[in-house]
């Protein structure tokens, strides 16, 4: 039986790079993700307070599938765009539970 996997990432984003950076989040990243089989499940803003700007996560059927999106050049070219807007990017792979996870 397979397992869901989430994705938890989360990062920062550049001085002045604000505008840039929601919109390749609308137009790119969200769908190039979701194209590649990747369900995205939150995504959270940090206004004040420490920790990362960004948090987000999305989940796969399995780990299979998460490797397979995550070794794939679709992926590597959404990831190069988007460092080129952020900073401090971290990730890490864990059961689903369906409920928030860190």
């Amino acid at each position: 039986m397979a397992v869901m996997v989430k994705l938890l990432m989360s990062w920062d984003i550049k001085p002045g790079q604000e505008a840039a950076y929601f919109e390749f989040i609308v137009k790119e990243w969200a769908p190039g993700v979701m194209k590649l089989g990747f369900q995205p499940t939150e995504a959270w803003y940090t206004v004040f307070g420490e920790g990362p700007q960004i948090l987000t996560g999305g989940i796969t059927e399995d780990l299979d599938t998460l490797r397979e999106i995550l070794e794939s050049e679709e992926w590597r070219n959404l990831q190069e765009q988007l460092f080129a807007l952020v900073t401090n990017f971290q990730q890490k792979v864990v059961p689903a539970t369906g409920r928030f996870q860190l």
